[in-house]
């Protein structure tokens, strides 16, 4: 089973140097790992040295999902790893999926718990994110309970329901998910078997107001999902969502008036 494990990176030079180290260290070795930079201007163009055996391409600054999108595009494996360039494989990440996959056929993505550590310091995951596997569409629709860093899937997956969405500033992750998930079952791999890192220098910003995103990304699913009773729930979900955005908008308005 071939696997391209595929970082994207924007200045995080020595924070991916142990993201690297983390995949070399694994106890199923895959068969590339793909460093898509996409536009840094420290010193991340030095990690080809570091590690020689890499294919590393540097890009202009177009966005995290525009990188995943270029590393699949040059994937020679039919299988993907995503892992973002401030986390961490723990050493059997990629066995323990193999052997999941090798054991159910008809399942072409799945994906970890995980441990959160923030400034050097383990914290409890919130209940919302915390993992269930019974049914990932319905508990990734309100949240997106799943890490990219987490995932491994069969590029067929990505040919029937597209790459992830360059137009999305964030959520594009969100977006991925319940597209895949409106259409096909996938798998948890019931064990902690990655590391989120919080609280670093180069960690992206925070959004506050993730769901004006998540309101974009369901009313565009909404035009392409076939399944009725997954439309009624995303209609559920998006009525919520703007009902909540009206509630923040007018507690603004009363807070400057």
């Amino acid at each position: 089973m071939d696997i391209s494990v595929i970082i994207p990176t924007y200045n995080r030079y020595k924070l991916l140097k142990r993201a690297i180290k983390s995949v070399l260290a694994q106890t199923y070795t895959p068969k590339e790992i793909i460093v898509i930079d996409d536009g840094s201007t420290d010193t991340t163009c030095n990690i080809q040295n570091d590690f020689p055996n890499i294919i590393y391409i540097y890009q202009k600054n177009s966005g995290v999902s525009a990188a995943r999108n270029k590393g699949i595009e040059i994937a020679k494996s039919e299988w993907i790893a995503f892992l973002d360039s401030d986390d961490e494989f723990c050493p059997q990440k990629l066995q323990k999926q193999v052997d999941f996959h090798t054991h159910n056929l008809d399942i072409l993505m799945s994906y970890t718990h995980e441990k959160w550590v923030r400034n050097g310091i383990t914290v409890k995951i919130p209940k919302k994110y915390r993992k269930i596997g019974k049914d990932a569409f319905l508990e990734n629709l309100s949240y997106c309970n799943i890490a990219p860093s987490s995932v491994i899937l069969h590029k067929s997956l990505l040919e029937t329901v597209g790459l992830f969405d360059e137009h999305l500033a964030v959520c594009e992750d969100y977006d991925l998910w319940l597209r895949i998930t409106c259409k096909h079952k996938i798998g948890l791999i019931d064990e902690t078997l990655i590391i989120k890192y919080a609280g670093h220098d180069a960690q992206l910003g925070f959004r506050k107001n993730m769901d004006v995103y998540r309101i974009k990304v369901l009313k565009k699913l909404l035009l392409t999902c076939n399944s009725e009773e997954k439309r009624l729930l995303m209609q559920y979900e998006l009525d919520g969502k703007i009902l909540e955005q009206q509630k923040r908008q007018r507690r603004k308005i009363l807070h400057h008036s």
